[in-house]
């Protein structure tokens, strides 16, 4: 079935500058400061660490509609509304994770979620920059709020935004799903929760969709679905492979 070949991305082995350094929280705190964001939810991001990455693959956009229909018709769950172009979304962790098995046994080899870590790695490339495209935050580069689409854009709209790997929609469309339940970084600030208990699902979630600001764009953002209506905040999610899947 055509419509469910995954444009594969090869992410070389190298070291990601994950996180933000804990003496420029107040600087990052004070760049976003009108997005209303409380400055603890920044806490998480710290420190900032070298941490190694083996390579991996990661799908080039989000699982869309086209993939998710033919999943959807045999396991009988209702097919989104959304055009064949879009990110799935509104689906829960346990719902992308059967659909990695299904893609599994569709392709012959092991299809899964990203964990955060290659992720980041993903959407940061070998430097430290705040946005999948660099430093400073371009409107119109991601369907995020201030772009006003209020709702899903077709995959691959906007290739400026493109991380250094060639990655898309890695800011904005919709939320993504990793495979890495939430807890603090090594070392993190004492102030940071051991478990947000408050989260609907503690695994962590990256990049941001289009009811989000900018400040869930940046690489380094992490955060989880806190509310129930995932289609409401706009979740879906990618897919990734170990180097050797598919080759």
């Amino acid at each position: 079935m055509a419509e469910t070949l995954i444009d594969w991305v090869d992410i070389p082995a190298g070291m990601l500058q994950r996180g933000t350094p804990a003496d420029q929280l107040d600087v990052v705190v004070a760049r976003y400061a009108d997005t209303g964001v409380p400055a603890a939810w920044y806490l998480k991001e710290a420190p900032r660490a070298s941490v190694p990455v083996a390579a991996f693959r990661i799908a080039r956009t989000p699982v869309t509609v086209a993939q998710w229909a033919p999943f959807a018709t045999e396991t009988g769950r209702p097919l989104p509304a959304e055009p064949a172009e879009h990110p799935v979304f509104g689906v829960t962790w346990a719902d992308a994770g059967e659909f990695c098995a299904w893609m599994t046994d569709l392709v012959g080899y092991e299809v899964r979620l990203p964990t955060e870590t290659e992720w980041e790695r993903a959407a940061r490339g070998d430097d430290a920059r705040e946005f999948p495209w660099g430093d400073e935050y371009r409107p119109g580069l991601a369907n995020l709020w201030d772009l006003g689409a209020g709702t899903t854009t077709a995959v691959g709209s906007f290739p400026e935004g493109a991380s250094p790997f060639g990655v898309l929609d890695m800011a904005g469309n919709v939320d993504e799903w990793t495979s890495t339940l939430y807890a603090p970084y090594p070392d993190a600030p004492a102030e940071v929760p051991v478990l947000e208990e408050w989260a609907f699902d503690p695994h962590i979630t990256r990049g941001g969709a289009f009811r989000h600001d900018r400040d869930l764009a940046r690489c380094a953002r992490r955060h989880a679905a806190y509310e129930e209506d995932l289609r409401a905040i706009g979740v879906g999610f990618r897919l990734a492979a170990d180097a050797s899947g598919g080759s």
